[in-house]
């Protein structure tokens, strides 16, 4: 593997297009008092498009974006776009952070300065990460996939062979969303390279999901089984029929925005008020991400192709330390006495406030927990 610096140049043709496709929208309708509880509210939805259309300055975002070192590459036959921030301190820890749907990279772009240079935003240069940022395989500018089995355990693969070829023989690990099943199959298929996991969401699945013994476990089972009921159709889709869905999303930014933007607002410590939590650019270069690389349908298509091979990190109990941030409003997650049953857990932060999007909604707080979690683990890196 030969990493290539990479740069994000979006063409004008592609943005000229979205304008048009943004103008010509097929609005539906939607009932007087229908909110949220339908669906995308139409008429936020109609305000947010129509900043789109005026203020948003892509070009603004991408210059952004570009002032990250990136790279993209070839691994196992699948490519690869990434950020690399080398770390400033005496010796920085190699950490690897994974993103997961509906988000992309660029959730990590408040926590990368300073995880890689704490010193600069007041924190102790011992406390440096080197930062490695992947788009998932099939999402963003890793471009799509054009093959099945592409899983969380083929995923973890090609980020063990990335590590491995950046010169990392043992590396650190964070991640929420699919970032979670990725960093628990690494740990599992990889326990002597990975040092540790932080986690700031976990599973519902497999050991975790079995018959509570006390009463809070069972509260949490009753939080699960409401969102199941309330939340996840979109999931069930991807699942099962990604396919029938791209056709919208790929044609229309409108749709895609609608089917992305909802789950912000499901998923995030915003009070129903979405932009408590993010600003418009944050919501839409997110969507552009998506858009511009034209990879809703591969990113969607993880979810069918590990659901029918299977979420194999998950299936016993993993021995790497782990720090695990539950910040408050993220989707229903176990409690303790059910997370220590598969994690060997060193550090539980109960968060006051935040969601899903951690790295976004509040990357203070995941930056204080992450250095404190590996803190005492950086020697085990040499």
């Amino acid at each position: 593997m030969i990493p290539a610096p990479f740069q994000i140049r979006v063409s004008e043709e592609v943005l000229l297009d979205l304008r048009e496709r943004l103008s010509r929208t097929r609005w539906p309708d939607a009932l007087s008092d229908a909110g949220w509880n339908y669906g995308t509210n139409l008429a936020y939805l109609r305000q947010l498009v129509a900043y789109w259309q005026e203020n948003y300055d892509w070009r603004a975002w991408e210059r952004l974006l570009n002032t990250f070192p990136q790279f993209s590459a070839q691994i196992a036959g699948t490519h690869l776009h990434f950020l690399h921030i080398k770390g400033k301190g005496k010796r920085p820890l190699p950490l690897l952070i994974s993103h997961g749907w509906p988000g992309s990279f660029f959730e990590m772009y408040k926590i990368i300065g300073p995880l890689s240079e704490p010193e600069r935003f007041g924190g102790d240069p011992a406390d440096a990460f080197d930062v490695i940022v992947p788009s998932l395989p099939g999402y963003g500018f890793s471009g799509p996939t054009h093959e099945r089995g592409v899983t969380v355990a083929r995923i973890a693969k090609i980020l063990a062979t990335l590590m491995q070829e950046l010169g990392y023989r043992r590396f650190a690990t964070q991640g929420g969303d699919w970032g979670l099943y990725i960093t628990g199959e690494l740990a599992r298929s990889a326990p002597a390279r990975v040092i540790g996991m932080h986690l700031n969401m976990q599973p519902s699945r497999s050991v975790l999901s079995q018959q509570a013994i006390n009463e809070t476990e069972s509260q949490w089972l009753e939080q699960r089984a409401q969102f199941i009921q309330d939340e996840s159709g979109y999931s069930h889709q991807h699942a099962t029929r990604p396919q029938t869905l791209a056709y919208g999303l790929n044609d229309s930014p409108v749709g895609l925005a609608a089917w992305i933007i909802e789950k912000f607002r499901s998923w995030s410590d915003c009070h129903g008020e979405i932009e408590r939590a993010f600003t418009k650019d944050e919501l839409l270069t997110n969507v552009m991400i998506y858009w511009v690389t034209q990879t809703i349908n591969s990113s969607t298509r993880l979810y069918y192709e590990t659901a029918h091979q299977g979420y194999e990190a998950y299936r016993e109990r993993i021995e790497v330390p782990a720090g695990i941030a539950m910040f408050r409003d993220e989707i229903p997650s176990p409690p303790r006495s059910l997370a220590e049953r598969l994690y060997t857990i060193q550090r539980w932060t109960e968060m006051p406030a935040g969601g899903h999007f951690a790295a976004l909604e509040q990357p203070q707080a995941l930056v204080e927990d992450i250095r404190a979690f590996f803190r005492p683990l950086r020697d085990a890196a040499k």
